[in-house]
């Protein structure tokens, strides 16, 4: 059984969450994961790039000049690649669809490995942010430098429930305590946010630490293979 550690703003330890064995038993498939960010990074791409050659800008078919007399090199056509405005030589063409495409299972097959690596790197931390009353920037840079995670990439991963609820007796609703938690990391160069049902295997890959928040951790487990 794994064990991941909960920590509040501070950086102190205030819990664990237990992850069963089964979620984690399979080995990390390196070349799903390689194939399933080959084919994110490929379908980012427009693949549009295109120019016109000699053939297909429009100027007209007259001489620049004559053929003789003049002194100067031969030429026959102001669409030419070496006069301004011609056609290009060896520019990008459009070649045809390369679009990667990748199933749905293989999909979420390379996230949970993705995910099992991480937590067998110790690479995923629990972050209890109910304290969190108010955007503040210096709370989130402190509990990284109390972490020793300042200097890395880290990604945040809140869970999906934004719907905003009536604020009672000063208590701090889900979507305003997304809200300050995303203000709070709008500055920190190397933190990014986002949500764990939306969280795509680049992300994953990209940073070097994952810091999910405790109202996530189900829909974490859901990501492992557990049940919704």
């Amino acid at each position: 059984m794994a064990v991941l550690k909960k920590y509040n703003l501070n950086g102190s330890v205030v819990g664990e969450m237990k992850i069963e064995e089964g979620m984690l038993e399979s080995s990390v498939n390196a070349q799903l994961i390689k194939d399933y960010i080959t084919a994110i990074r490929a379908n980012a791409r427009q693949w549009s790039a295109s120019t016109k050659s000699r053939s297909e800008v429009s100027h007209s078919g007259q001489k620049p000049h004559p053929q003789k007399g003049t002194g100067r090199a031969r030429q026959g056509y102001l669409g030419a690649p070496q006069y301004k405005g011609g056609g290009r030589v060896h520019a990008p063409r459009p070649k045809y669809d390369q679009h990667v495409r990748i199933n749905r299972k293989e999909k979420q097959a390379a996230i949970r490995h993705l995910l099992i690596e991480k937590i067998a790197g110790d690479k995923v931390h629990v972050l209890d942010v109910a304290s969190l009353n108010e955007p503040k920037t210096r709370v989130l840079s402190d509990f990284l430098k109390a972490r020793g995670l300042d200097s890395k990439k880290v990604l945040f991963l809140a869970d999906a429930a934004l719907q905003a609820t009536p604020q009672n007796d000063g208590v701090i609703s889900a979507s305003e305590r997304h809200s300050n938690i995303i203000l709070s990391l709008r500055n920190l160069q190397k933190a990014d946010f986002g949500y764990v049902p939306n969280v795509n295997g680049y992300d994953l890959a990209l940073h070097q630490e994952i810091v999910i928040l405790d109202t996530a951790c189900d829909e974490l487990l859901v990501l492992l293979g557990g049940k919704k």
